[in-house]
């Protein structure tokens, strides 16, 4: 065997495409382009996107501004006024204002907020809390933990 005498198996190779070379070619006059339009022109496609005319997808759609931030944490939110609920010398956490229905989910972080007055002496045990509502709980004689 010789360099030289080695051929493809049959089927292997498959002829280029000559087009423009008459009708009994199978790719003459138009040469596989269509006919008219701007597909036919030696230069001419469509820019990615095009949709012939009619308004494209990213102009339809509305401008969005801004970003939304993962890791923003959200508060079940409540004021000093609410804790009024609870008898004198009781311990404030989440299981007892679910209890209380001041909040409504017990996986979400709590913060109370400073709004309003308190009498009572509370030991209040939340995620968060304002200075206003941990100076207004002091006051009253409770804990703030």
């Amino acid at each position: 065997m010789k360099l030289n005498s080695i051929k493809n198996k049959a089927g292997v190779k498959k002829d280029r495409k000559r087009v423009g070379r008459g009708n009994a070619s199978g790719h003459g006059t138009f040469s596989g382009r269509g006919c008219k339009g701007m597909g036919q022109r030696k230069s001419g496609n469509v820019r990615p996107g095009f949709e012939g005319g009619q308004t494209p997808l990213i102009m339809r759609l509305p401008k969005l501004k801004g970003f939304k931030n993962p890791n923003k944490v959200e508060y079940q939110v409540l004021n000093v006024k609410d804790l009024e609920k609870f008898k004198d010398g009781e311990e404030v956490n989440i299981e007892s204002l679910l209890k209380n229905n001041l909040i409504s989910r017990k996986k979400m972080p709590v913060k109370i907020l400073g709004a309003g007055k308190i009498t009572k002496k509370l030991t209040v045990k939340v995620q968060k809390i304002s200075d206003s509502a941990r100076e207004k709980i002091v006051k009253a004689g409770g804990k703030v933990i």
